[in-house]
């Protein structure tokens, strides 16, 4: 899956590829963990 990550205001968002917001997560490896958890 194509993201970006932004980091904001001591947070994480995750944007898809095309620049739709998907979800906001309070690290990078929470980030990681839910796109994760969204591929199986």
């Amino acid at each position: 899956m194509d993201v970006e990550f932004r980091y904001v205001r001591g947070h994480v968002e995750v944007f898809s590829g095309e620049g739709r917001f998907l979800f906001s997560a309070d690290s990078m490896y929470e980030a990681r963990m839910e796109l994760e958890d969204e591929a199986a």
